[in-house]
Protein backbone atom coordinates (compact mmCIF):
# COMPACT_ATOMS: atom_id res chain seq x y z
CA UNK A 1 0.00 0.00 0.00
CA UNK A 2 1.27 3.63 -0.86
CA UNK A 3 2.03 6.03 1.70
CA UNK A 4 -1.11 8.43 0.06
CA UNK A 5 -3.86 5.39 0.84
CA UNK A 6 -2.06 4.85 4.03
CA UNK A 7 -2.40 7.99 6.25
CA UNK A 8 -5.84 8.74 5.61
CA UNK A 9 -6.09 4.91 6.94
CA UNK A 10 -4.34 5.78 9.68
CA UNK A 11 -5.96 8.85 10.90
CA UNK A 12 -9.21 7.04 10.54
CA UNK A 13 -7.81 4.24 12.95
CA UNK A 14 -6.45 6.77 15.49
CA UNK A 15 -10.14 8.65 15.42
CA UNK A 16 -11.81 5.26 16.28
CA UNK A 17 -9.38 4.38 18.94
CA UNK A 18 -9.59 8.21 20.75
CA UNK A 19 -13.13 7.12 20.32
CA UNK A 20 -13.34 4.09 22.31
CA UNK A 21 -10.86 5.26 24.83
CA UNK A 22 -12.95 8.48 25.92
CA UNK A 23 -15.65 6.08 26.51
CA UNK A 24 -13.92 3.62 28.59
CA UNK A 25 -12.18 6.61 30.38
CA UNK A 26 -15.46 8.51 30.80
CA UNK A 27 -17.07 5.48 31.93
CA UNK A 28 -20.51 5.93 29.02
CA UNK A 29 -21.31 9.28 30.44
CA UNK A 30 -22.94 11.13 27.68
CA UNK A 31 -23.70 14.80 28.00
CA UNK A 32 -27.27 16.19 27.04
CA UNK A 33 -29.32 18.87 27.24
CA UNK A 34 -32.63 18.12 25.96
CA UNK A 35 -36.38 17.77 27.61
CA UNK A 36 -36.57 14.73 29.63
CA UNK A 37 -39.87 12.36 28.22
CA UNK A 38 -42.02 11.40 30.15
CA UNK A 39 -41.83 8.65 32.99
CA UNK A 40 -44.39 5.90 33.16
CA UNK A 41 -47.55 5.79 35.27
CA UNK A 42 -47.46 2.52 36.48
CA UNK A 43 -46.37 2.74 39.86
CA UNK A 44 -44.11 -0.53 41.31
CA UNK A 45 -43.50 0.80 45.15
CA UNK A 46 -43.72 4.45 46.65
CA UNK A 47 -45.97 7.71 45.14
CA UNK A 48 -46.68 8.55 41.68
CA UNK A 49 -44.12 10.81 40.03
CA UNK A 50 -44.50 12.80 37.04
CA UNK A 51 -41.54 15.08 35.65
CA UNK A 52 -43.86 17.95 36.55
CA UNK A 53 -43.65 17.30 39.90
CA UNK A 54 -40.12 16.77 39.79
CA UNK A 55 -39.71 20.31 38.48
CA UNK A 56 -37.54 22.85 40.68
CA UNK A 57 -34.58 20.55 42.09
CA UNK A 58 -32.54 18.37 39.91
CA UNK A 59 -33.38 14.79 39.51
CA UNK A 60 -31.93 11.36 38.90
CA UNK A 61 -34.10 8.78 36.86
CA UNK A 62 -32.58 5.11 37.41
CA UNK A 63 -33.71 2.49 34.86
CA UNK A 64 -32.75 -1.21 36.02
CA UNK A 65 -34.06 -4.87 35.94
CA UNK A 66 -34.30 -7.62 38.81
CA UNK A 67 -32.52 -9.66 36.03
CA UNK A 68 -29.61 -7.42 35.43
CA UNK A 69 -26.22 -8.48 37.44
CA UNK A 70 -24.68 -5.25 37.83
CA UNK A 71 -27.77 -3.53 39.21
CA UNK A 72 -27.85 -5.91 41.55
CA UNK A 73 -24.44 -4.86 41.85
CA UNK A 74 -25.57 -1.23 42.15
CA UNK A 75 -28.43 -1.57 44.46
CA UNK A 76 -27.17 -1.27 47.72
CA UNK A 77 -25.47 2.22 46.35
CA UNK A 78 -29.02 3.97 45.52
CA UNK A 79 -30.37 2.36 48.79
CA UNK A 80 -27.86 4.84 50.31
CA UNK A 81 -27.66 7.65 48.06
CA UNK A 82 -31.71 7.67 49.22
CA UNK A 83 -30.76 8.36 52.54
CA UNK A 84 -28.00 10.73 51.74
CA UNK A 85 -30.11 13.37 49.49
CA UNK A 86 -31.86 14.86 52.16
CA UNK A 87 -34.42 17.01 49.70
CA UNK A 88 -31.32 17.94 47.31
CA UNK A 89 -32.48 16.19 44.70
CA UNK A 90 -35.23 13.46 43.86
CA UNK A 91 -34.90 9.91 43.17
CA UNK A 92 -36.94 8.07 40.79
CA UNK A 93 -36.50 4.15 39.84
CA UNK A 94 -38.31 2.79 36.83
CA UNK A 95 -38.01 -0.97 36.32
CA UNK A 96 -37.31 -1.57 32.90
CA UNK A 97 -38.79 -4.67 30.66
CA UNK A 98 -39.30 -6.84 33.75
CA UNK A 99 -42.07 -8.66 35.69
CA UNK A 100 -43.48 -6.47 38.55
CA UNK A 101 -43.69 -10.26 40.84
CA UNK A 102 -39.74 -10.17 40.32
CA UNK A 103 -39.27 -6.42 40.56
CA UNK A 104 -41.10 -6.25 43.89
CA UNK A 105 -39.05 -8.79 45.25
CA UNK A 106 -36.05 -6.71 43.95
CA UNK A 107 -37.31 -3.73 45.57
CA UNK A 108 -37.69 -5.52 49.09
CA UNK A 109 -34.59 -7.50 49.25
CA UNK A 110 -32.81 -4.05 48.35
CA UNK A 111 -34.84 -1.68 51.42
CA UNK A 112 -35.65 0.41 48.14
CA UNK A 113 -37.12 3.52 49.86
CA UNK A 114 -38.02 5.67 46.92
CA UNK A 115 -40.78 5.84 44.24
CA UNK A 116 -40.18 2.96 41.30
CA UNK A 117 -42.39 3.29 38.72
CA UNK A 118 -42.82 0.22 36.25
CA UNK A 119 -41.65 0.46 32.28
CA UNK A 120 -42.74 -3.23 31.64
CA UNK A 121 -42.93 -2.93 28.00
CA UNK A 122 -39.97 -0.71 27.52
CA UNK A 123 -41.31 2.17 25.67
CA UNK A 124 -40.32 4.63 27.81
CA UNK A 125 -37.01 3.17 27.91
CA UNK A 126 -36.93 3.24 24.43
CA UNK A 127 -37.70 7.34 24.42
CA UNK A 128 -34.92 7.93 27.00
CA UNK A 129 -32.46 6.10 24.27
CA UNK A 130 -31.70 3.18 26.76
CA UNK A 131 -28.16 1.95 25.81
CA UNK A 132 -28.18 -0.70 28.55
CA UNK A 133 -28.80 -1.29 32.38
CA UNK A 134 -28.25 0.08 34.61
CA UNK A 135 -29.03 3.67 33.14
CA UNK A 136 -29.02 6.60 34.86
CA UNK A 137 -30.06 10.18 33.61
CA UNK A 138 -29.12 13.41 35.57
CA UNK A 139 -31.38 16.21 35.18
CA UNK A 140 -31.79 19.52 35.90
CA UNK A 141 -34.46 21.55 37.45
CA UNK A 142 -35.75 22.43 34.90
CA UNK A 143 -36.89 18.46 33.54
CA UNK A 144 -33.63 18.27 30.83
CA UNK A 145 -31.68 15.60 31.06
CA UNK A 146 -28.03 17.04 31.08
CA UNK A 147 -26.18 13.34 31.87
CA UNK A 148 -26.58 9.78 30.62
CA UNK A 149 -24.55 7.36 32.93
CA UNK A 150 -24.09 3.52 31.32
CA UNK A 151 -23.15 0.98 34.25
CA UNK A 152 -23.54 0.97 37.91
CA UNK A 153 -22.63 4.05 40.19
CA UNK A 154 -21.96 5.25 43.19
CA UNK A 155 -23.73 7.35 46.25
CA UNK A 156 -20.87 9.59 45.60
CA UNK A 157 -20.65 9.38 41.93
CA UNK A 158 -24.38 10.70 41.78
CA UNK A 159 -24.13 13.26 44.75
CA UNK A 160 -21.36 14.79 42.51
CA UNK A 161 -23.22 14.99 39.78
CA UNK A 162 -26.42 16.63 41.43
CA UNK A 163 -24.03 19.13 42.86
Amino acid sequence: MTRRRATPLLLLGALIVAFVVAEVVGGGSKQTRRPAPALPTAVLSGRPVTLADLRGRPAIIHFWASWCGPCTKEAPELAQLAGELHGRAALVGVDWSDSAGNARKFIRRHHWDFPILSDHAGTVGNRYDLQGLPSTFVLDARGRIVKRLIGPQTAAGLLADIS
